[in-house]
């Protein structure tokens, strides 16, 4: 039988690991740098935290989660986001302390049944942030700021930040049946039929119309950051403050409200120009009601989300332009049988140093090299009958093709050094 992986869904095979796990650790360094602490919640929950938390109304509550029941009949769904099980996590565990802020993060696989495109899949994986226990725009800045390092150590020169407000309790409600559902009448056919569904059940969603006849006929329509309270357009003032003393490029964005109903007040999104017309790398906002819909105690929030798959995809772009990564490890190539206790008495001895790789394939040297150099080993470390004899140990250089044959007692102090002198030079590149 011929079994191939579902649509919108895709391998992480050997090639892509070693990036993968390169932008995986750069997020978890960069968020314990700010203090945020990993936590992890089930890949499915109850169906219905979701549709109360992110809206009936939304595309992803109502066309895009995998849903299902289970053996006792129960609805649960395949988490398509990463808030709302973290706020349920959070209720559920006791964790919202008196006084203080809450850091948490969190990087795992999501679901949606979309149209998969580049960079887009079905499953698909995200990191991000949650902060609880605060309203000072700091916390938006502060969690901004972490999207954004996590993206400059990865090598993206300008990340700009798309700016918006979508307002709150004082000012939203009055914006919305004041301001934006008789504009929205007024446009009446000019509106696509899901705009026009939109403008009755949840409003600001038309400004994530994509189609053209509808973005030219919402040009003239009210936008949120037009209405907002004095707390809200303070806050917002303040955050861009804070952006440009923290050296961090970002531009308002009038249209900007997400597509998640429990935002309130600041909502972003974070782009790369080199991807073109799909650039948004991730986004978030602040939801200030969330924790006391699920059940809590009214607790101010702030967070972040960034699809790793399509920073990956960017990832790859780069290092097309920059020069490979040096080689590193060993790979100890095996040339007689009755060596394999002392081979893996190397490995174990040399693996404090850098990974090794024993070769057990009983190959000749010339096909065991060539797969030491398809590894893009730094070293490969041979041991034949000569050296078994010997007590030694030959290592080659496969960047300079140097050979030298050493001691067991000399062999740790010799590989450090040339691992010491390679890490100093890459600190002064």
């Amino acid at each position: 039988m011929n079994f191939q992986r579902p649509r919108g869904t895709r391998d992480l095979t050997p090639d892509r690991s070693s990036l993968w796990r390169h932008l995986r650790s750069t997020f978890e360094r960069v968020g314990d740098r700010y203090a945020y602490v990993q936590v992890d919640t089930p890949v499915f929950e109850r169906t219905g935290l979701f549709s109360r938390s992110v809206g009936e109304d939304t595309d992803v509550v109502s066309k895009e989660m995998y849903s299902f029941l289970d053996r006792k009949g129960r609805e649960l769904s395949l988490r398509p986001e990463g808030t709302a099980p973290v706020v349920r996590m959070v209720l559920e565990n006791g964790l919202l302390g008196p006084g203080g802020i809450l850091r948490l993060s969190y990087l795992g696989p999501m679901f949606r049944y979309d149209r998969p495109q580049a960079g887009r899949y079905r499953q698909f994986s995200q990191f991000g942030v949650e902060a609880f226990g605060s309203t000072a725009p700091a916390l938006d800045a502060e969690v901004i700021g972490i999207f954004v390092d996590t993206l400059r150590e990865l090598g993206l020169k300008k990340p700009v930040v798309e700016l918006g407000s979508v307002g709150d309790d004082c000012c939203r409600p009055d914006y919305l049946e004041k301001v934006l559902r008789p504009a929205l009448q007024d446009l009446g056919d000019q509106l696509c039929a899901t705009c026009r569904d939109r403008a009755a059940s949840n409003p600001m969603r038309v400004f994530d119309c994509k189609i053209a006849s509808c973005q030219e006929a919402l040009q003239s329509a009210p936008r949120p950051l037009h209405s907002l309270c004095g707390d809200c357009a303070s806050h917002q003032e303040e955050l861009e403050s804070l952006l440009e003393k923290m050296g961090i490029d970002y531009h308002r964005n009038h249209s900007l409200v997400r597509g998640l109903d429990y935002y309130t007040r600041t909502v972003f999104e974070v782009h790369d120009s080199s991807l073109g017309a799909q650039s948004a790398l991730g986004g978030g906002g602040r939801y200030d009601r969330l924790v006391e819909q699920l059940g809590g105690a009214p607790t101010p929030a702030v967070g972040f989300s960034s699809g790793m798959d399509r920073l990956e995809l960017l990832l790859q772009e780069l290092n097309r332009e920059n020069p490979p990564a040096p080689r590193s490890g060993a790979y100890l190539v095996l040339l007689c049988p009755r060596g394999e206790a002392t081979a893996e008495r190397y490995a174990r001895m040399l693996r404090d140093l850098f990974p090794v790789e024993i070769d057990w394939t009983a190959r000749g040297m010339k096909a065991q090299l060539k797969t030491a150099n398809a590894r893009e080993a730094r070293f490969a470390l041979i041991l034949g009958e000569d050296e078994l004899e010997k007590k030694v140990l030959t290592v080659k250089d496969l960047d300079s093709g140097e050979q030298v044959t050493l001691a067991e007692e000399d062999l740790m102090d010799f590989l450090r050094t040339v691992v010491d002198s390679r890490n100093e030079e890459q600190k002064q590149d």
